[in-house]
């Protein structure tokens, strides 16, 4: 401003002195000497470390923060830069930087480039680089040589029951555990007649486990435990500790009649109703008004009830004919439409002309002359305490529950999937080895398979894979037309292979 308005400024400049140690020209600072003879006078590195050993169990995958954590970081991650730099001793320096310089992967050695800032003479800041190398020592924690020594010695059982006639929800709590890694902690995994047993090394992982199918399932758990062992002069105990989880024996397709009492907490649903969807609570839908109400694990278990008929049971129908009596409806993320529909038992064609008039709620998805699955309430034989309790209630004829396209995948019997799942590792019990039928495991697999197929709402929470050796024929998509209901590829998933020999760490194998 002095400037403009016409007065004699006079110009500044900064001198410049000379270093008494090389005699270079350089900017005057608070030990008037050059940063390179300064860092030749002072080495701020003095006493900090180069080298330092860490333990690392090669089983699983941890590092030892001493005296006794162990802790899970994967090679030139964040977590594995912050246990190495708290293993130094910083001590009147600053730390400004820290990265990583590349190793061979199997050399057994990390090393971590420090930036680093110290006062020295006069009050002038030095930085200066400084590398520190870490030699991993292989030794297995407490958990994994117990467990090498006897892979048999667990602390924590899971029993997983749920007591029903088939297994598709273990098939599907299966895949759930497996995109969730929630049984990575486990030492063996078994089969057993009507379930699944998970066992851990430690009491922690079993309850960690334990809410994880709370989450995904309605449960109901008890636990106990066993005396082991006992020390009487360190006074210490060793227990077995054993979890007990039931699921809920309501599974997704059944037909229930609902107890007067529940009916009439719930609103006077019902009393048939259909079970759409089974997360951590049941959804359960009347199909001849669109009512609908979620019953969580604890509303169920108070006053627990049995389905009166179960997908086994379904029934096979023609539709003749459908009248749609109702716009469609959203419910809870599904759409329902109402409509009047003639339907006959594919059973009884060149037998009788008996035909059935019905009220369905998938008048959005069929057409005369479709295929639908659904249960005979008029020649069923139903001896439920529940039903006897409503005096004067007219049961429908039949109740569908799902289009069937099994006509149009007779085409592509035989045809493997462009789509795969994982599974568990999983030993069978040899009590149970007669009673596991491979034949009966294999039907219910697919349609386990079929169901993912025709239902995206129930593959949402699910990984599903690429099949490798699926190879498309441009001459069967051609004569299909219109096709079964199967899973776009966008929805796939690329099979990652970290091991040589092509399973990956922790999972199972691959089953189409």
């Amino acid at each position: 401003m002095a400037h403009e308005a016409g007065m004699f400024v006079v110009p500044q400049t900064i001198g410049h002195v000379l270093c008494p140690k090389c005699g270079i020209l350089m900017a005057p600072n608070a030990a008037n000497m050059c940063v390179k003879c300064l860092a030749s006078e002072v080495d701020i590195t003095d006493g900090l470390q180069k080298h330092v050993s860490i333990i690392f169990c090669p089983e699983c995958k941890r590092y030892l923060q001493p005296p006794k954590c162990w802790i899970k970081a994967e090679r030139e991650s964040k977590e594995l830069l912050t246990f190495c730099v708290k293993r130094l001793k910083l001590k009147d320096v600053r730390l400004v930087h820290a990265e990583f310089v590349w190793t061979e992967p199997n050399s057994m050695r990390i090393i971590v480039r420090l930036r680093i800032q110290k006062e020295v003479l006069r009050g002038a800041v030095l930085e200066k680089a400084h590398e520190v190398l870490y030699v991993e020592h292989r030794q297995m924690c407490e958990f994994c040589s117990r467990s090498q020594a006897n892979p048999d010695q667990w602390v924590a059982a899971v029993q997983l029951r749920q007591h029903v006639p088939h297994r598709r929800t273990f098939f599907y709590l299966e895949q759930l555990i497996l995109k969730h890694d929630a049984a990575a902690q486990a030492i063996r995994i078994k089969q057993m007649d009507h379930g699944i047993d998970f066992f851990f090394s430690s009491r922690s992982h079993g309850v960690k486990f334990v809410e994880f199918v709370g989450k995904v399932a309605p449960v109901r758990s008890r636990d106990d435990k066993e005396l082991v062992s006992h020390d009487p002069k360190s006074n210490n105990y060793n227990y077995k500790y054993t979890f007990s989880v039931e699921i809920c024996p309501i599974c997704r397709e059944d037909l229930i009649c609902l107890p007067p009492k529940v009916a009439t907490s719930l609103g006077n649903l019902g009393p048939l109703v259909i079970c759409t969807k089974v997360s951590n609570s049941i959804m359960l839908l009347d199909p001849g008004t669109l009512r609908y109400c979620f019953l969580d694990a604890d509303r169920y278990w108070r006053t627990p009830f049995k389905c009166l008929l179960s997908s086994r049971q379904l029934v096979e129908y023609i539709v003749l004919d459908i009248d749609v009596i109702s716009p469609e409806v959203n419910v809870a993320g599904s759409r329902y439409v109402l409509a009047d529909a003639q339907v006959a038992r594919v059973c009884d064609f060149g037998r009788n002309d008996t035909i059935f008039n019905i009220r369905t709620h998938l008048g959005h998805l069929l057409n005369p002359g479709d295929y639908a699955l659904g249960y005979d309430l008029y020649g069923a034989n139903s001896n439920d305490s529940e039903l006897d309790k409503y005096k004067g209630l007219i049961l429908p004829d039949a109740i569908l529950i799902k289009k069937s396209y099994e006509e149009k995948r007779q085409r592509k019997r035989g045809k493997p999937r462009s789509w795969k799942l994982k599974s568990l590792h999983m030993e069978i019990d040899n009590s149970t080895r007669g009673r596991l039928e491979p034949e009966k495991m294999n039907n219910e697999y697919e349609e386990f398979l079929r169901d993912l197929e025709e239902n995206p709402e129930l593959r949402f929470n699910i990984s599903l894979y690429r099949n490798k050796e699926y190879q498309p024929s441009e001459v069967a998509s051609m004569t299909d037309g219109d096709d079964a209901p199967s899973v776009r590829l966008e929805e796939l998933l690329d099979e990652l292979d970290i091991n040589d020999d092509g399973d990956e760490a922790g999972d199972g194998g691959m089953r189409e």
